[in-house]
């Protein structure tokens, strides 16, 4: 009796080390078909089939559901990286009500991303700390998660190491901005006056993603009247905002400042 029992219990380990076995080689295989969806979530699937006695095509719909999932969000993470973009923004985290006045309206219809299909561009103009970055990051980042292509620039510092690079790095960083679905240029003009090559930059990016109806928006505290004065060429200046401003809506920022008022707000709360 000794003898069977031993026999069993030595026949069960090794079903059970066969089993195992198994279960990694399917494993194995998922990640090498690149399933890696699927690999994750088998074991729970089965689980889940057995207790339920699922049929086996909703068990099979459910996997696929799970490996769209893991690539579609592995794709949204790699375009938000390669986006430039340094926070997940959304116009749902906006206070509205501190300044009324701001064109809500607009801002919203730009993150339907309609402009983008459109060819389309917006000028986000109004005075410091108004909010127009914010709501020029939530579009792009928005547009991230709808699968297009972003560049998000802090434009007066990237076109200073522009003017920095080599000939070989300046037609790469040039590529990089003229080839998304939408560019966005932040706070354009924060120095005022920008460096011929800078304004050289500034011509080319405009032209070429005019010609090839490629979205931009930019933001900037300085109104468009001014913008001749701060590129150093009056004649530049109508170039740039003729091909800007055909297909563009305007969206003018008044009111106060947020980030005065968050400062406002940690001075009240430091204690003394």
């Amino acid at each position: 009796m000794r003898r069977r029992d031993r026999r069993t219990r030595h026949g069960g380990a090794g079903l059970a080390g066969v089993g195992h076995r198994d279960g990694l080689d399917r494993e194995l295989a998922l990640r090498e078909l690149r399933l890696s969806g699927i690999a994750e979530t088998l074991s729970t699937r089965v689980m889940q089939a057995q207790a339920a006695q699922q049929p086996f095509l909703e068990t099979f719909a459910a996997m696929l559901q799970d490996e769209l999932d893991r690539r579609r969000s592995r794709l949204t993470e790699r375009r938000f990286k390669r986006s430039g973009l340094d926070e997940r923004l959304s116009l749902a985290d906006f206070d509205w009500r501190f300044n009324p006045k701001l064109p809500r309206s607009a801002c919203f219809d730009l993150h339907t991303l309609k402009f983008i299909g459109e060819g389309a561009n917006a000028l986000i103009i109004g005075k410091p700390g108004t909010g127009k970055s914010h709501v020029a990051k939530a579009v792009a980042y928005q547009a991230t998660l709808q699968g297009y292509d972003v560049r998000y620039v802090e434009a007066d510092t990237e076109f200073a190491r522009y003017g920095l690079a080599s000939t070989a790095e300046q037609a790469e960083q040039l590529k990089g901005w003229i080839e998304p679905d939408l560019l966005v240029l932040d706070d354009l003009f924060l120095a005022r006056r920008i460096a011929d090559v800078s304004a050289e930059l500034l011509q080319a990016i405009v032209h070429q993603r005019y010609k090839l109806r490629r979205s931009i928006v930019i933001t900037s505290n300085r109104v468009v009247q001014d913008w001749g004065k701060y590129l150093g060429d009056a004649t530049m200046a109508t170039t740039i905002l003729d091909r800007l401003m055909h297909r563009c809506a305007m969206l003018e920022f008044e009111g106060k400042s947020y980030r005065l008022k968050e400062a406002a707000s940690r001075i009240a709360i430091t204690p003394t």
